[in-house]
């Protein structure tokens, strides 16, 4: 099962689904691992029903850090605020599948860390730095 979960992760740091940027993004946030030098910047466009309507992220860094930004936009779609806020550790672990030791922990949680920075309003400049 192990083999399955890798060529899963494999395919979206190969074939990334929502990279890139969002002119006029409603939410964003970036921010880094300066241990191992993963950057991530999600935007998010949210309806005046507050559902997430695009999704992107941007980035660069290890195939965890990447695959974990990419299978988090596909959970994304679709979702309210509130729901995104209520995505947690265990959410990214079970997309990804595989067993993670604490270095390639943090790689894979950055997403999700940059997601709470975009939904809950952090501010931050853009260059990973926050105000």
């Amino acid at each position: 099962m192990d083999d399955l979960y890798r060529e899963i992760i494999l395919d979206h740091y190969r074939h990334p689904r929502h990279k890139g940027e969002l002119e006029h993004p409603s939410h964003t946030f970036q921010d880094d691992n300066p241990l191992c030098g993963d950057r991530i910047r999600i935007d998010l466009k949210v309806n005046d029903q507050n559902v997430i309507e695009q999704v992107a992220f941007d980035g660069e860094g290890c195939a965890i850090s990447q695959a974990s930004a990419s299978m988090l936009t596909e959970m994304l779609l679709g979702k309210t605020l509130d729901e995104a806020k209520a995505l947690g550790k265990q959410d990214i672990l079970d997309a990804l599948g595989i067993e993670l030791g604490p270095a390639r922990l943090k790689c894979a949680l950055l997403s999700l860390k940059v997601l709470k920075g975009a939904v809950y309003g952090l501010p931050t400049d853009l260059d990973g730095e926050e105000d």
